[in-house]
């Protein structure tokens, strides 16, 4: 009978799972085992992890093992869903130690494992975990244990420890991969570093934490690295977890998640094709979701409701009369097929996924994969448990939070047990909203609108790292906003936004004011792509075009100028949320400004054309230069362009108003540059600085092709050279780029005397230092040691042995590096300069030091676990530049 039932899994395998296929090809003899009835044999022989492979080679294979053997045996309806999901768990327990100890061992060889734990939460921590769930571990370490070279902190040493960690369990090759990790639930990962210390985490869990996060340690247990570590964190924080008092707020929490993840996910909550078993109403979310509520509710005062398992818990309750037999039958009948149907989902192709498919013979393969006739067979088995979840979960809490008091004593003691040090002035502030002080809260619209959404609003203020200034910022945005109903009606529609806003009222006070003029930049965020790395030049510039051939031009500079004010913004978010290194931010504001000067100067160039005509064997070309060039910008960079035309300079334009040549380009240029600097109500594009052209400022604003290539070898100065290591022509066609790279290429590469180059940089850098000195203690641009010393070290270089001739500084610098020209060390100090310029030109513009809850975000956007530890670090890299920078400046003293 086993036999049978295992052949007959291997053969729905074979005809339906092209990933079980591969793998009971690639691991044969576990087939055979399983072909010949031995399940027992097989799982034995999956669970071996291959000592004499390297650690993540061997995890990798163990894991494929075992998951061609639990699938198996799940298929054949041998193994129950208890055992699948906890073989898996148990897997990942072993896995994540073997991870822990090698990263231990590698980076402090021969030291003992121990010092650093791991907290499962979510279905790891409950021993529930699916075919192809993630992790999601809390790290902790003891500063006191952890074992760490003696250069290193123990804060450092335990980031490295996790992420080496994390590589092991997520790099993918022919074997597959471990497991994904997300550590996304540790206590503010925007701002804390990966690895918490112990005593850290226990005072936020004892003093800050949300019902969410008291939810999500319902399922916490220590399970990898020090175990006794892990298991002495959780018992101290025992009680956060389980308070004594019924807690029916955590209703209105856990309710308000959930109707977050029905709206964010509100294509796969229509029961039918393409329904999200996960997410959907009635589905195994809400199953967690009601178990947990009641477990919070009253497992302070019953520690027999605190077990981390859905079906456990649900039974428990009912055991306790806290849920009725039969609802409690419902959910875990619902719980059971919806996590017996996500792993055939999951089985197909190894996907995260958890929503039924939209195509009838990819639904009809799931369905047969389980033993089912067709699609239509599986709808039909899960629709009553869909409704009847979806009703029991409905009944707990539909009502929208409670309005704030009226009342200023009792908002007062609202807002104090909130978290507002300061409630009578958050009152005050409340009152004066209310009171339409601001133009935009004197209709009744926009009052109606205000008082839906304050509850939660003052909520996430409340919570937010830094209250007083989130309120101050909010209470100046609305002050300056034309109408505030939109924005409240999205907050009130979309309340996951509320954290994205209380981040950038706390801490970015540029998108702040971005925000002030214009409130519907939020609305770009409610997509979850606006966190996602941005395409190429070419996709963004698709975007930035209007397809309407009758559009005038400045309704095309208009739709320019705001969906780049979205993408800047969506972009500084990233650097705020932490979904994103600032490095390939800089990168993607360049890649904006870059589609936004092609799409302007098509739309300009176009409408010039109409007026007076092409010069013939003529076009515009326009050379960036300086950040802009090198393909990296801050939130607040401008663009160094040049202007060049090709062809004849005598010839003339052949339309009805004909110009000649040089005349023709240098209107044209001085539009393109309207086009891309000039606000309108649409909003402002980017300053614009041509006075890096050939004569600067006394010069023309457009030369010619020739002019240019003359003016180059025969009149430039040394720092126009320097200059010109970073130039990038951004607009004009193949032919005009080549010729123009040709010249760049040709001058850079022309012999030089090395000491002229040297002096001359001395010189400029001198200049620099006496008429622009660094403008706050954060100005890592123009402080001894900063960007512009390690830009003026390269650039010398590359004249000088010209190598490394690129216009990105970071690759310049990586080339020079590997050539022996400049030491290993540079390669990291400008990634971490860069980080930190791009992160303080969005937080803290005035280069002042800012508070505290900017400061760590400056830290976690450096990948540094504190804001002492990137002063340290920040110190060390300028060392190393001014060493650099001044063995050059020394050989041009010694001329």
């Amino acid at each position: 009978m086993t036999a049978a039932a295992l052949n007959g899994a291997l053969a729905r395998a074979e005809a339906h799972s092209p990933f079980l296929r591969k793998l009971i090809t690639r691991h044969a003899d576990l087939a055979d085992l399983l072909g010949a009835g031995d399940m027992a044999g097989a799982l034995a022989a999956a669970r071996i992890i291959d000592a004499n492979m390297p650690v993540p080679t061997a995890l990798r294979i163990a894991k494929a093992r075992l998951a061609l053997t639990l699938a198996i045996g799940d298929l054949a309806d041998i193994l129950p869903l208890e055992d699948v999901v906890g073989e898996l768990s148990a897997f990942a327990d072993l896995a994540l130690d073997h991870a822990i100890r090698e990263s231990i061992e590698t980076l402090t060889p021969g030291a003992e494992p121990r010092g650093f734990a791991a907290i499962a939460l979510g279905k790891h921590g409950s021993r529930e975990l699916n075919y192809s769930s993630d992790i999601d571990p809390i790290l902790i370490f003891d500063p006191e244990t952890l074992p760490h070279r003696q250069r290193d902190e123990p804060a450092e040493a335990a980031v490295r420890i996790a992420t080496r960690m994390m590589q092991t369990m997520q790099a993918r090759d022919g074997d597959g991969y471990v497991f994904r990790v997300d550590l996304r639930l540790r206590p503010n990962p925007e701002v804390t570093p990966i690895a918490l210390p112990v005593e850290a985490a226990i005072s936020y869990y004892e003093s800050s934490a949300l019902a969410w996060e008291r939810a999500a340690f319902i399922r916490a247990r220590a399970c990898s690295g020090d175990v006794a570590l892990g298991q002495g964190f959780l018992d101290v924080i025992k009680p956060f977890i389980w308070r004594r008092g019924l807690d029916f707020g955590a209703i209105s929490e856990i309710r308000g998640m959930s109707r977050r993840i029905r709206d964010h996910y509100a294509g796969g909550q229509a029961f039918g094709p393409g329904f999200d078993l996960k997410r959907g109403r009635g589905g195994i979310r809400e199953c967690e979701f009601f178990a947990q509520i009641h477990q919070l509710i009253h497992g302070g005062r019953d520690p027999a409701l605190r077990v981390p398992a859905t079906m456990d818990a649900l039974h428990a309750l009912a055991r306790a009369g806290h849920l009725e037999s039969d609802d409690a039958r419902i959910l875990v009948d619902a719980y059971r097929l919806y996590r017996t149907i996500e792993h055939r989902l999951q089985m197909v192709d190894d996907q995260q996924t958890h929503a039924l498919p939209r195509q009838a013979e990819a639904l009809d393969t799931v369905a047969k994969l389980h033993g089912l006739a067709s699609g239509q067979d599986l709808l039909a088995l899960l629709a009553p448990h869909v409704d009847a979840v979806g009703h029991l979960y409905d009944a707990l809490d539909s009502d929208r939070p409670d309005a704030l008091p009226q009342d200023a004593e009792a908002l007062e003691a609202m807002l104090a047990s909130v978290g507002f040090d300061d409630p009578l002035t958050v009152t005050q502030r409340i009152s004066g909203w209310r009171s339409g002080q601001a133009r935009c809260l004197r209709s009744a619209a926009a009052q109606d609108a205000l008082e839906a959404v304050l509850p939660r609003l003052v909520l996430a203020l409340g919570r937010s790292a830094d209250p007083v200034s989130a309120i101050n910022r909010l209470d100046g945005l609305i002050d300056r906003l034309p109408s505030a109903i939109n924005l409240f009606r999205l907050l009130e529609a979309r309340p996951q936004l509320l954290r994205v806003l209380t981040d950038i009222l706390c801490t970015a006070p540029t998108l702040a004011a971005d925000l002030s003029r214009r409130a519907s930049l939020l609305d770009g965020l409610i997509d979850a792509t606006a966190f996602d790395v941005l395409p190429d030049v070419a996709a963004i510039a698709a975007r930035l075009r209007v397809e309407d051939g009758r559009a005038s031009l400045e309704e095309r500079l208009d739709r320019v100028r705001q969906l780049v004010g979205e993408l800047r913004f969506a972009l500084g978010v990233q650097i705020v949320v932490g979904a994103s290194d600032p490095v390939s931010v800089a990168g993607g504001y360049a890649r904006v400004a870059e589609a936004a000067i092609l799409v302007v100067s098509e739309a300009v160039t176009a409408e010039f054309e109409a007026a007076h005509g092409k010069v013939p064997g003529s076009e515009l070309i326009i050379l960036a230069l300086g950040r802009m060039g090198g393909g990296e910008l801050t939130h607040a960079s401008d663009l160094d362009l040049v202007y060049l035309f090709s062809g004849d300079f005598a010839a003339e334009s052949d339309g009805a108003k004909p110009l000649g040549a040089t005349q023709y380009f240098n209107r044209l240029a001085q539009r393109v540059t309207a086009g891309l600097s000039v606000a309108t109500a649409a909003g402002a594009l980017y300053e614009v600085d041509t006075r890096l052209r050939p004569s600067g400022a006394q010069g023309p604003l457009v030369v010619s092709l020739d002019s240019f290539a003359r003016y180059q070898r025969e009149e430039a100065w040394t720092w126009e050279h320097m200059a010109l290591t970073r130039a990038r022509v951004l607009f004009g066609s193949a032919k005009a780029r080549s010729e123009t790279d040709a010249i760049i290429d040709a001058v850079l590469n022309q012999p030089r005397e090395p000491q002229d180059i040297v002096n001359a940089a001395a010189k400029m850098r001198a200049d620099i230092a006496a008429h622009k000195p660094p403008k706050g203690p954060l100005d890592v641009k123009l402080c001894d040691g900063g960007l512009v010393d390690l830009e003026f070290t390269v650039q010398v270089m590359q004249l000088v042995h010209r190598k490394g001739l690129v216009p990105n500084l970071g690759d310049a610098v990586d080339t020079l590096v590997g050539a022996g020209l400049l030491p290993q060390g540079l390669s990291d100090a400008y990634r971490l300069l860069s980080r930190f310029l791009v992160t303080v030109r969005l937080v803290a513009p005035d280069l002042e030091t800012p508070t505290a809850p900017i400061c760590a975000l400056i830290a976690r956007a450096c990948d540094r676990p504190d804001w002492e530890s990137l002063l340290a670090a920040l110190a060390d890299v300028r060392q190393s530049v001014s060493e650099s920078w001044q063995a050059i400046s020394d050989a041009a003293k010694g001329d």
